[in-house]
């Protein structure tokens, strides 16, 4: 009798510059995925419950620095690699992080932080497998002032208490046009041809191992 050995999991990153088109993009790739029967899973934002744990805290009392929020996006991550995302790839699953680096990349740039700051912050995330840039709707709105939808949300909410203030239309603009030039500068497509040559890749792989 063959002895079969599984193929290790995969990580596919799924970002954009508002929670909601991470949100959908990360569930349509699992149905397709799991219709397939490709086992997988997503990993969201706030997994640690840090910045749950920070909402609890008087708002009127909350002002938070762009790079502080940096940080705790980074402890975040750092859980959710340790507890969600790397066992379940080692038990051969398609792990999709939604979101992942470059959504924290893009809205540290749209606060006003380099980009290479945030990057080197970020430098222990493993390399996703697959990378993909969720379609940007509606790309002239400005982030909500919704903390608990997303980190996007969060920051812009606690950034538009902080006495500079925050332009968020703005803001979310210099995120839409960085994650533009990360997606060209990448190769990697966007939107319902990412989700297609997605399913190409991986609708074809057994389910006994992803």
């Amino acid at each position: 009798m063959a002895v079969t050995t599984p193929t290790p999991g995969r990580l596919i990153a799924v970002d954009a510059s508002r929670t909601r088109d991470v949100a959908d993009e990360a569930e349509a790739i699992a149905t397709r995925l799991r219709a397939r029967g490709v086992p997988c899973g997503v990993s969201r934002w706030d997994a640690s419950g840090l910045f749950g744990d920070l909402l609890m805290a008087d708002p009127d009392e909350l002002i938070v620095a762009p790079r502080t929020l940096t940080l705790l996006y980074a402890a975040d991550l750092m859980f959710r690699l340790k507890w969600e995302i790397r066992p379940a790839i080692a038990a051969g699953q398609v792990v999709i992080a939604a979101p992942y680096v470059e959504t924290a990349v893009a809205v540290g740039v749209g606060v006003g932080l380099p980009d290479v700051w945030v990057r080197e912050v970020l430098r222990f995330a493993d390399a996703p497998d697959t990378r993909i840039y969720a379609r940007e709707r509606k790309p002239g709105q400005a982030w909500k002032t919704k903390p608990g939808r997303g980190y996007a949300e969060f920051c812009a909410a606690l950034l538009d208490k902080a006495p500079a203030g925050l332009a968020r239309r703005k803001a979310r603009a210099r995120s839409i046009t960085w994650l533009a030039a990360a997606a060209k500068a990448s190769g990697s497509p966007r939107g319902r041809k990412a989700l297609q040559a997605l399913i190409g890749r991986y609708g074809q792989t057994p389910a006994a191992g992803v």
